[in-house]
């Protein structure tokens, strides 16, 4: 008997409460709104608390590390907040008595937020995906990132579009097809993003740059190594710590140096000229030949020129016995002979590749003695290394030769010859 008097008590109560509310539809219509946003409110609860980190905990227990890079970028966490939006876009029907205007304008404003974050999920994704590849070898030789960010172009240009369609209630194939009229404008607001999009083409294709390779571009000042290759720009950290960064077109259009292939051969050229006093240039004569002999490195050379010179200068006694007409050794030309077998004696010069020691036009200042190697190493401080070394022991066999290094006047010259006159 209780049970029923209470039923029936809560049947009239439900009726009151169903016949007022219908009075007060504006009532109605807010207690609705109020449990459809308590619902969305639960479900974004349910979906980044229990869901979202139940995920997480997966992934950190997974032997894969990929799902943690999509996880880092915040790609899950992203996609969490399409919950409680979907809960209002189906939702909002149900509310009683909600307008048609309104009803449209929370859904159409459902779907921009959707979109917002689905294109935002696949922008993080992309850079997942992206940080993925460059852990492969691969990566060095292909980047992929400036391929990447075309792609995140299109996506955000797909995506203005549909918001665009759904806040003004057209198809976005009506939008679309108006684009072939804004085709010129287009080009202009994108004329870097396409230039710099061929040119990375260009520069994968070609091999002609890679992250890690020292590259050389005296337009800009930068002069160091390739640490990221993106569709807009290229980021070259110098060697003085300081980051250049270079739109990606430039390097088709000005020109660059990559030392790449440099470090690849194996060798690094030494290219560099000792300049010496002409006036100290003359022939030898025969005490300094025979001294020359007791060098290791040119007893060979000596005798074998001494005996073809000699050769030469008896068919030239029988004609003219003049002495001015014999040919002789000069100090300079043992110089270089002297050289061209030191550099072909040492163990740190690449044998295999160009060794040359040649004389250039004489300048203003002095004759010089070009010396054109290769180290058998590319560690740029093993290189300037074995480069002073050369050079010092060139310096200092110089007057061996009875030859002088050229240099300007300085003020201690000045003094001694003011002191010499005095």
């Amino acid at each position: 008997m209780l049970i029923a008097i209470q039923g029936t008590s809560t049947e009239t109560v439900l009726q009151t409460v169903s016949a007022w509310l219908e009075t007060h539809p504006l009532v109605e219509t807010g207690i609705g709104a109020l449990v459809l946003l308590l619902a969305a409110w639960l479900a974004d609860v349910v979906a980044k608390r229990y869901i979202l980190r139940a995920l997480e905990k997966f992934i950190r227990r997974s032997a894969v590390d990929w799902d943690d890079i999509v996880q880092h970028h915040g790609v899950f966490r992203r996609l969490a907040h399409l919950v409680p939006l979907a809960v209002i876009y189906f939702g909002i029907a149900l509310v009683p008595g909600v307008p048609g205007g309104v009803a449209s304008v929370t859904r159409n404003v459902a779907i921009i937020l959707m979109v917002f974050i689905l294109v935002r999920s696949a922008d993080g994704f992309l850079s997942a995906v992206n940080e993925i590849y460059e852990q492969f070898d691969i990566s060095r030789n292909r980047p992929i990132k400036g391929y990447l960010q075309v792609l995140k172009i299109f996506m955000y240009v797909m995506g203005g579009i549909l918001v665009v369609s759904v806040a003004l209630g057209q198809s976005p194939l009506i939008l679309l097809g108006g684009f072939g009229a804004m085709t010129a404008v287009l080009l202009l607001v994108f004329k870097d993003t396409i230039l710099s999009l061929v040119a990375s083409v260009q520069i994968a294709s070609n091999d002609m740059m890679r992250i890690g390779d020292w590259v050389e571009v005296p337009q800009h000042g930068a002069d160091g190594d390739v640490i990221e290759i993106a569709l807009h720009t290229v980021k070259i950290q110098n060697w003085d710590k300081t980051v250049t960064t270079i739109p990606t077109h430039r390097f088709i259009t000005d020109g660059f140096r990559n030392w790449r292939y440099m470090s690849e051969s194996g060798g690094r050229r030494i290219k560099r000229s000792v300049m010496i006093d002409q006036g100290t240039v003359r022939f030898l004569t025969d005490r300094e030949v025979e001294r020359f002999k007791r060098f290791a490195l040119l007893e060979e050379y000596v005798e074998e020129k001494q005996r073809a010179l000699d050769e030469v200068n008896r068919s030239l006694d029988e004609e003219n016995g003049d002495e001015v007409n014999a040919r002789r050794l000069t100090n300079i030309g043992t110089l270089r002979a002297y050289i061209f077998r030191y550099l072909r004696n040492h163990p740190r010069v690449n044998q295999g590749m160009t060794i040359l020691v040649r004389q250039q036009d004489p300048t203003p200042d002095g004759l010089p003695v070009q010396i054109y190697c290769f180290t058998a190493t590319t560690s740029w401080d093993e290189y300037e290394g074995i480069q002073s070394d050369i050079f010092d022991h060139i310096l200092a066999i110089v007057p061996q030769f009875d030859l002088r290094v050229f240099q300007h006047p300085s003020g201690e010259d000045l003094r001694r010859l003011t002191a010499v006159h005095a």
